[in-house]
């Protein structure tokens, strides 16, 4: 049940004879930008949600500080013969 070849061709022609052959470059990038900041508004709502989930991730994972981890190396002194 989707628009045909024909179907098209007779959208385009309407079209044409409502809004004139000089109005349809501009309602087609009027309508390209409006699309495009549509998928950019639902990004940035998708982001904003994943932003918020993210900090509790994080101090998931923390256990200890850096500091706690490092290690003290010892040098060993080894006798000197001769």
């Amino acid at each position: 049940m989707g628009i045909n070849g024909i179907e098209w061709i007779l959208i385009f022609i309407v079209a044409l004879i409502l809004f004139g052959p000089k109005k349809l470059p501009d309602l087609g990038r009027a309508l390209g930008k409006s699309i495009r900041e549509f998928k950019n508004a639902t990004n940035g709502l998708m982001d904003d949600d994943d932003k918020k989930e993210k900090p509790q991730a994080i101090e998931a994972t923390v256990t200890e500080p850096a500091s706690a981890k490092a290690e003290v190396k010892k040098e060993e002194v080894k006798p000197q013969t001769n």
